[in-house]
């Protein structure tokens, strides 16, 4: 039992997925969220990122950025994470939301961790989760995510 190798994301506006798509490069996945931290006091356990995870055509993972926005349980300010994450968006080659179709792949960054993992066994059947997002895609593999 496990995940195919390429998994589909749709894109839905103004929902989880509003900034998933593809550029002249290849496909892309961009967010703001938070995250539990497996570092620093217990002041420091929860943050908040920007992110923006690129692949290929085929959907392999070739790299990631990732910036760190606040130390906080809560995001207060969240004009300025978007425009963190406008600038990340704005260093894709011609982007335009989409949906994407992506392969496994898993990074830790900051003490938190990041991609999508393969996390198939009997009770929940196939199934991979987008992390720090929390999003889990199972068949029927049309796109669509449970949260």
């Amino acid at each position: 039992m496990a995940v195919p190798q390429r998994i589909p994301t749709a894109h839905e506006p103004d929902y989880r997925t509003d900034t998933s798509g593809r550029d002249a490069t290849g496909q892309f996945y961009a967010a703001v969220h938070g995250a539990r931290r497996d570092v620093g006091g217990l002041d420091e356990r929860f943050a908040w990122y920007a992110y923006v995870h690129r692949f290929d055509h085929d959907g392999r993972h070739e790299a990631s950025t990732i910036r760190r926005i606040a130390l906080s349980r809560y995001l207060t300010d969240p004009d300025a994470a978007d425009r963190i994450l406008a600038v990340l968006l704005d260093e894709l080659d011609a982007p335009r939301f989409d949906d994407i179709a992506i392969q496994p792949f898993r990074l830790t960054c900051d003490g938190v961790l990041f991609g999508l993992i393969d996390e198939s066994d009997p009770d929940r059947g196939d199934w991979a989760e987008l992390y720090p997002d929390r999003i889990g895609f199972n068949p029927p593999r049309d796109g669509t995510y449970s949260t």
